[in-house]
This record gives C-alpha cells, structure tokens and sequence, in this order.
C-alpha cells in the first residue's frame, strides 16, 4: 500500500519533468555559454580566442565609464518602480472598488498597451516628448513658454516611457492581492472614525504589501534589463547596461566584454531582487506578528 502511495506522490514530478527540462535548455542552457564567454579573450585581428582569463571581469569593474552606465541603469530601474508605486497602487484600489461592467473596460485599457509592441509604444512617446511633439505644442500654445522643452534623449523622457510600459504589471500584481481582501475590514475602520485616506494607507496598503512587493520585484528587473526604450528614447547618450551589451556585440564585435557585462548585469539585479525581498518580508512579518 504505501508503494502505491509513494508511486502516485511521485507522478506530478514525473509529469513536470518535460517542462523543466525544456525550461532548462531555453534558459541556463544560453547563461551558461554566456558566463564560459565572459571569461574568453578577444583581437581585433585574430577574433575570440577561447583563453581562460578574467580580464573581462577587470576592464569592467576598473573604469568609471561602466560605474557611470551601471549607475544610471539602476538609478532608472529604481526611479520607474517608485512611480510605477505611486502610480499603480492607487490605481488597482480603485479599479478594485469599481463595478465589474467598469472594471472590465478599465482593466481591458490598463493591460491593453502590453498587447502592442514595446517598440510601437515608445515610438508613440517620442511622437508625444519630440520639440515638435503635442506636449511640446500644448506648452507653446498655453504661454507657459516660447521655447520648446528637450524631453527626448534626456532622463526624464526615459524615465516616462518606462513606467508608461511596466505600469500595468505593478497594477495587475496589487489588484490580484486586493480581489482577496476582505472589505468588510474598510467599512469596520470607517465606521470606528477613520478617514478613507486613513483606511488607504493604514488598513488597506499593509494588506496589499505582497502585491506591491511581486510588482515591484517585475517593474524593477524589467526596467533594469529594458533595451528599446532607452536606446530608442535615450539615445547614444544616454546608455545604460543594455545598450552597451549590445554595442559589444553587434557594433566592436567584443562578444567576450558583452558577455561579462551581462553577467554582471545579472548578477547585480538578482543580488537587489533578493536582498529587497528579504528586507521587505522581515519588515512584513513583524508587522503582523
């Protein structure tokens, strides 16, 4: 009988083995050529040369240059997950609180942008943020000035189109978590005193703390990682880790040096990924301990 039973424990594994092996050849399969690459060297006449060496590792972690580009590849990721907060949590509370006939067309606009092409969207942006562009064109013709403002190839642009794009996985990741809250908790605080503001952030954010938590975890690695945008809306200026790794690739043709940056890359947002996880449900735990 409990051969039986350890057969039939057994069979999920089974079933998901063709799965994870699939899993395995499409993702480690790729990682791990590209951490044996960063360790290859590369001439500009004689091509990769497969010598053992952390020279890769050194150029990168020596020059201020990447320092520079790593800085505002984080400084972007941490500013778009700060707005795509702001933004999306009071976002998905009213969606949540809205009729189902509302929430659906809302929802459908919310998470309608992902169905288009990131590229078509941050195209769109530059439409909007050029010198010639609407916002430009409202500025200049409300007389707040006579000169059309820079968005574009500048910090700001970037930072914009970022949240426009991984905004709506901060929203669908709160509004999953607040669908199984219980309400009754909200009319229990306001019919003690509390202010809907208060009943915001003091009953219902603390609540709604692993949503926030699993989406800004996505906004963050996503914005981190992101090439379109910031090539497109950046420019060469304004390069960040992505955009690097694809000059040596494509453009110096220095497959070794992009590889070692991105393993950096990756490196450097796993560590953040895990460290703000731990932090934030330590801090979780205590406060509903």
């Amino acid at each position: 009988m409990s051969g039986v039973l350890q057969r039939k424990a057994g069979i999920p594994y089974w079933l998901s083995l063709p799965g994870v092996m699939l899993f395995g050849v499409m993702l480690f399969t790729p990682l791990i050529m590209t951490f044996m690459l960063s360790f290859y060297t590369f001439d500009f006449y004689e091509g990769i040369e497969r010598a053992f060496n952390l020279g890769n590792y050194a150029d990168v972690l020596s020059d201020s240059y990447f320092y520079e580009i790593f800085l505002r590849t984080f400084g972007y990721g941490l500013s778009t997950t700060v707005l795509a907060v702001l933004l999306g949590v009071p976002e998905a509370y009213i969606l949540n609180r809205m009729h189902s006939r509302w929430r659906a067309i809302f929802l459908l606009a919310i998470i309608g942008p992902l169905l288009i092409s990131v590229v078509v969207r941050t195209l769109g942006w530059m439409i909007l943020l050029g010198n010639q562009g609407l916002l430009n064109q409202i500025l200049i013709g409300s007389g707040l000035t006579s000169t059309p403002f820079t968005f574009i190839y500048t910090d700001f642009g970037v930072i914009v189109a970022l949240t426009h794009v991984l905004i709506p996985f901060m929203v669908v990741s709160v509004w999953a978590v607040l669908q199984r809250l219980d309400p009754q908790t909200e009319n229990a605080a306001v019919s003690l005193g509390a202010s809907q503001f208060t009943v915001f952030f003091r009953v219902v954010v603390p609540q709604a703390i692993p949503g926030i938590l699993s989406g800004s975890l996505i906004v963050f690695s996503l914005a981190t990682s992101a090439f379109a945008t910031p090539a497109m809306i950046g420019g060469r200026r304004l390069k960040v880790a992505s955009t690097t790794i694809y000059d040596e690739f494509l453009n110096t043709l220095d497959w070794p040096l992009g590889a070692a940056i991105a393993m950096i890359l990756l490196v450097a947002i796993m560590t953040v990924i895990m460290s703000y996880n731990r932090l934030v449900e330590r801090r979780y735990a205590q406060v509903f301990q």
